[in-house]
């Protein structure tokens, strides 16, 4: 135990040298919709359990860039959503540490602090504004704008469902040009995502439109995770509408476990999800 406080320090001076090394984004310029608090820097909540950086507080939405080698790079990119219930976000294990390993495939990263706590509706205005953010500066950045895709965990998977089903619902006054930009996502990736299954019975959830032209969806849970069923829900729905949909469901794992190493789960997922993009995103 007595190492105990000097390892968080150290994780937390990590995450602080992340920040600030990496460039952010600031979603919206001006007013924040939605929003009634003043804009500030997103709260580190003291829980540092599982050497996790939980932030809440998250009025001032915002994006942290991770640029790949120029030897590796792909041309593609995604959009990272940490979870955390809607109430924090999980920022290195569902986030930073995320978009170190899509950077190293060649990806360009975003990882997305959108808003919490308790705010469902606004997170999804932060998601809708950064994909429009991400394909506007596709050129500058080397990006394809026909190749930019959202990787969520959790919450972060119900944000990356709602933006990838729901894309051409105006869900907030128009703020600049940006907005007219489209923010369907081309492809979506969705590790042990919550929430789809909201429907009487749990069936999927109503807000989640499948038929309306989703990209194709990458779905990874485990039976052992009280969220699991969401991820069978939903892939079963989109097999309905006949969206092109990979389900990769194990028996072990449980849930928020990111792709740190000791967990079967946490192990697999990244192989089968890096397999599935070259086959969807790469060579498409």
């Amino acid at each position: 135990m007595k190492f105990a406080l000097p390892f968080i320090v150290f994780v937390l001076f990590v995450f602080s040298a992340q920040a600030q090394n990496n460039e952010t984004i600031y979603l919206w310029p001006g007013d924040v919709p939605g929003e009634t608090g003043a804009k500030h820097e997103p709260v580190q909540t003291a829980d540092t359990s599982g050497n996790i950086i939980r932030l809440t507080d998250v009025t001032n939405p915002a994006m942290i860039v991770f640029e790949p080698e120029e030897s590796v790079k792909n041309g593609a990119a995604l959009i990272v959503c940490p979870g955390g219930g809607y109430r924090i976000l999980a920022m290195d294990l569902e986030g930073t540490e995320v978009a170190e390993w899509l950077s190293k495939l060649g990806y360009t990263a975003f990882v997305l602090q959108y808003r919490v706590p308790g705010k469902q509706q606004e997170a999804l205005y932060d998601m809708e504004r950064a994909m429009r953010i991400v394909r506007s500066q596709a050129a500058s950045r080397g990006i394809d704008p026909s190749k930019i895709g959202v990787l969520g965990f959790s919450a972060g998977g119900s944000v990356a469902a709602r933006v990838s089903t729901r894309y051409n619902v105006d869900d907030y006054p128009q703020v600049d040009e940006t907005d007219t930009i489209s923010c369907r996502p081309d492809f979506a990736v969705l590790i042990y995502g919550a929430y789809f299954s909201k429907g009487p019975g749990k069936t999927l959830t109503p807000e989640l439109l499948v038929d309306n032209n989703p990209p194709p969806m990458f779905l990874f849970g485990t039976a052992d995770d009280n969220a699991g069923h969401s991820s069978l829900v939903l892939a079963d729905a989109l097999r309905g509408s006949k969206v092109p949909v990979e389900l990769h469901f194990m028996p072990q794992g449980g849930h928020g476990y990111g792709l740190r190493k000791g967990n079967p789960a946490a192990e697999i997922w990244p192989v089968f999800a890096e397999d599935w993009m070259k086959r969807f995103v790469l060579e498409d």
